[in-house]
Order: structure tokens, then C-alpha cells, then sequence
């Protein structure tokens, strides 16, 4: 499902496919799948709910950032998902290099992550740039 946002209550305008949501929503449901697999084919109950409070947090900020009510709001949130995005890598390392996961899950899924991250730190700069040219 594609998500579509015009313009922020910020002003800042958003393109009418916004691909970080979208990544980010697709991102969750993968990582509820991933939950939903280590729960019942594994039997890990601790690291399966660290990787899906952060890596389902992402994109929950995110879509709360398109409703923020300044930029630093806004720079503020996306700020929360890149550091969700962080902790979410890390899990995920955890879950393969202690054999919860293949070599072939994690690498698919880890790429997922880290383009969510290369895109969030893109518009954090970029906005951050916005933001000290406002000041």
C-alpha cells in the first residue's frame, strides 16, 4: 500500500508518494513476520520483542513526523526513528550471529534497515539545512 501525504502542517512539502512511509510501513509488517516466525518456529521470546517494538517504532514516528507541528518537531521525530533504526540493526545482528536467523534472512532484511536509515539521515540533513537558513 502506497501512502500519499501533500503538504505537513509545517509547511514542508512532501512528495505524493512518500517513500520513507512506505519503506518503513513495509519494513514493520516484515518485521511482525520475523516476530511471528521467531515466536512459533524458534521459541525466542526476549529478542524477538526488542526487534519488534524498535523496528515497528520506526515507521510509527515517522508517520507521526508528517503531522509535526514545527520543524524542529519534525526533524525531532525523524531523529526517533533513525535511532530506532539503530537499535533494530542491532537486534537483528543479535538474531543472526546467534543462529535465530540465516545468513540469507538477515542479509535481505538488514538491507531493508539500512536503506530506512540511509533515507532518514538524508532528510534529517536536509531539513536540519532548512531549518538553520529559517534562523
Amino acid at each position: 500500500m502506497k501512502i500519499n501525504v501533500g503538504l505537513c502542517p509545517i509547511g514542508i512539502e512532501m512528495k505524493k508518494e512518500n517513500k520513507v512511509l512506505n519503506l518503513s510501513k513495509t519494513f514493520a509488517i516484515r518485521i511482525i513476520r520475523l516476530y511471528q516466525y521467531l515466536q512459533n518456529e524458534k521459541m525466542e521470546y526476549v529478542l524477538s520483542k526488542q526487534v519488534l517494538r524498535s523496528g515497528t517504532s520506526i515507521g510509527a514516528n515517522i508517520r507521526e513526523s508528517v503531522h509535526a507541528q514545527s520543524l524542529e518537531d519534525f526533524i525531532h521525530k525523524l531523529n526517533i526513528s533513525l535511532k530506532e533504526s539503530y537499535e533494530t540493526e542491532y537486534w537483528i545482528e543479535l538474531l543472526y550471529e546467534t543462529d535465530y536467523i540465516n545468513k540469507q534472512q538477515f542479509e535481505s532484511i538488514i538491507s531493508d534497515n539500512k536503506e530506512i536509515t540511509a533515507t532518514l539521515v538524508k532528510i534529517i540533513k536536509t531539513s536540519k539545512m532548512k531549518n538553520d537558513a529559517n534562523h
